[in-house]
């Protein structure tokens, strides 16, 4: 199926709820972000509407921010299996090569999936694109050896990597 691509004009001018609708996959399973972001148009270019996307997350606190990681897959994780992933996370994990993981690299992928979540207690994050499979593990296994402070920055940082990606994605110039 063929994304769908908006001018920004077109984001500018739409009714609230379908902003939100539209926007909806841009932040994963976390409407509450172009809900707050709709408020503030007119925007003048997509990295001002990345921006104050980006900003909302930053005041949203701490619980809510965990909330936004917490709602992103794991890599080649099990929702991957499953087939469960938005649309937006199968594009970027196939893209990355994941879909094509062998045996012995998918083995690994899920044991640092588990060491990971059980250090942080969240999903190991990151913006994928321009990644392959091989530069995607060796990432994972340099973070898992951070501090949790210091991975909640990473993963929030991944997360609007992955936003402005999927906006440019979804914008088209006018």
């Amino acid at each position: 199926m063929k994304a769908m691509h908006y001018t920004l004009d077109q984001l500018n001018s739409m009714p609230a709820d379908t902003f939100v609708t539209v926007l909806a996959g841009i932040f994963e399973h976390s409407p509450w972000v172009p809900e707050a972001a709709g408020q503030q148009r007119p925007f003048a270019n997509v990295d001002a509407l990345h921006t104050a996307m980006s900003q909302i997350v930053e005041r949203a606190g701490a619980e809510r921010q965990l909330a936004l990681i917490n709602a992103h897959p794991e890599l080649a994780g099990k929702a991957t299996v499953r087939g469960e992933l938005t649309a937006e996370s199968t594009r970027e994990q196939s893209g990355a090569g994941l879909d094509l993981c062998t045996q012995d690299e998918f083995d690994p992928l899920q044991a640092l999936n588990a060491q990971y979540r059980e250090k942080f207690g969240f999903p190991f994050i990151l913006a994928v694109r321009g990644y392959d499979r091989h530069g995607t593990i060796a990432n994972f296994e340099a973070r898992v050896n951070h501090d949790r402070a210091e991975e909640l920055r990473t993963s929030l940082d991944q997360i609007y990597r992955i936003a402005g990606f999927r906006l440019n994605d979804l914008i088209q110039a006018a």
